[in-house]
């Protein structure tokens, strides 16, 4: 056996078996018939958080694995020799986010990264050390067996990471006003139960008074707003309590901590809206205005305290070029939609890929001709999650689509209705952003006839197969 052979070793029917004479050596299958190769020019890599090992074709480099530091520069001489390879298409695993330099080291070379959901591949057999495992991937990149996962484009990227962040810094703030509502309750402080909100003006208000040394309830009670529900009276009896030390302090960090988030916060929502405004817009509200409200004429709600202070509605009509708050449910979760699918659906060919992308659509498991398995895949995509957030919110929405919910709630109960309203709210944003067209509410009209033929139908059967026949009511008077 020639030294070359041994180090390149024997590959079995598992995966690369490394040789015995050298450690870290290229294994090889002799004798094994050739397999069509769909990406000659794909390499593997393995990510590590301080290490990387990467694998090339073996008539590629007299050394074809090898192991790269994650620093900045060894990253760009990594790009480098793979370009003296000739490689155009880099398969990666995508692990916790150590993958994202390396995956824009490799779009700045040219070279395509594909990143693979590791769940994928966590049923291939293969050797799991990242010397084995970078071939392996290179085996099964070069074989067309990975499928690359999505990723928007880089602008899009940059909106997706602060409307992540931005939505980390709301959690922050939240779990500050629980903090704030707990020192009030060890001081017997009630009137976090007495008004809605105690970060609104009457809850800031008696909170910085509190804090200044105000212990008088009857004077804190006048800090009142008048649109307050509550009576002056209640509220002075919830501010009644033991003002302890300990608690004072843990109050007052609390509300400061609480405002340098929401400083935090306005000073994301102002880059967001400089990142968006950069986007080419589609439509021009000047020359094509936006359709009309269909919440005009209900109940104008107030601001969230989490929602940004730009117009989303404009803004996100400029971006998609259809009005898409339109949808029900999809009111405030527009530009988080935007941030994460982008405004690009020519990645899905359909609106049965979208959705199958967002883990909305049932899946089975069939075998032998029998049905072992069906339900929904489990599946952790923010996307899917924000669909199934506004779906979860239609439950009391007046809308054809509540009503749809549910009618499926007591159909399948909570958690698969849940699901397929999202499924519908998914397709109905599909079809308006790749087909721009706005929503039309009066087809709702058009299913509900044809449901109520096919319900009517339904009983006319049932009453036939036990003898009886249904008569109409004007009919029968």
């Amino acid at each position: 056996m020639s030294k070359k052979t041994r180090q390149q070793g024997v590959r079995g029917s598992r995966g690369p078996v490394p040789a015995k004479s050298k450690k870290n050596k290229q294994p090889n299958r002799p004798g094994q018939p050739d397999r069509p190769v769909f990406e000659p020019n794909a390499a593997g890599i393995d990510i590590g958080a301080r290490e990387i090992f990467v694998a090339v074709p073996p008539e590629r480099d007299p050394d074809p694995v090898r192991k790269c530091e994650t620093f900045t520069g060894d990253l760009h001489q990594m790009a480098e020799w793979l370009v003296s390879c000739g490689i155009t298409t880099a398969a990666m695993e995508s692990t916790g986010v150590y993958w994202i330099p390396v995956y824009d080291v490799l779009e700045q070379h040219g070279i395509k990264p594909c990143l693979v959901n590791p769940r994928n591949m966590k049923n291939v057999p293969g050797k799991r050390t990242d010397f084995h495992e970078c071939q392996w991937i290179q085996h099964l990149h070069s074989l067309g067996l990975l499928h690359s996962a999505f990723r928007p484009d880089g602008e899009v990227c940059a909106v997706r990471s602060l409307m992540r962040h931005r939505n980390d810094l709301v959690m922050m703030a939240s779990e500050h006003i629980q903090h704030m509502q707990k020192a009030l309750t060890q001081m017997n402080v009630q009137f976090q139960h007495v008004i809605s909100d105690i970060t609104g003006l009457t809850g800031l208000a008696i909170l910085d008074a509190i804090l200044a040394g105000e212990r008088d309830a009857a004077v804190l009670a006048k800090l009142r707003d008048p649109r307050i529900t509550a009576d002056e009276e209640t509220i002075r009896k919830s501010l009644e309590g033991t003002w302890r030390a300990e608690h004072i302090l843990a109050l007052k960090q609390r509300l400061s901590l609480y405002r340098s988030h929401r400083d935090l916060i306005d000073e994301c929502d102002k880059e967001i809206e400089k990142l968006v405004a950069a986007f080419e817009p589609r439509v021009d509200p000047d020359e094509k205005p936006m359709p009309e409200d269909r919440k005009q004429k209900q109940r104008r709600r107030k601001k969230k305290s989490g929602s940004p202070d730009f117009d989303m509605r404009t803004e996100a009509y400029k971006l998609f070029g259809v009005d898409l708050t339109q949808i029900p449910g999809l009111m405030m979760l527009v530009f988080m939609l935007f941030s994460e699918v982008g405004r690009d659906m020519s990645r899905w060919p359909t609106a049965a890929h979208f959705v199958s992308w967002l883990g909305l659509c049932p899946d089975n498991d069939i075998s032998g001709g029998k049905v072992l398995w069906r339900g929904a895949r489990r599946t952790k995509n923010r996307a899917g999650a924000l669909f199934r957030l506004a779906a979860h919110s239609l439950h009391r929405d007046p809308s054809p689509m509540g009503n749809y919910l549910r009618r499926m709630k007591a159909k399948l109960g909570p958690a698969a209705a849940t699901t397929a309203t999202a499924h519908k709210i998914a397709i109905v944003f599909y079809t308006m952003v790749k087909n721009q067209v706005e929503y039309d509410a009066s087809l709702w009209a058009q299913r509900d006839q044809k449901r109520e033929k096919r319900l009517e139908a339904r009983l006319r059967k049932q009453a036939a197969q036990r003898g009886y026949k249904l008569v109409p009511v004007e009919a029968a008077a």
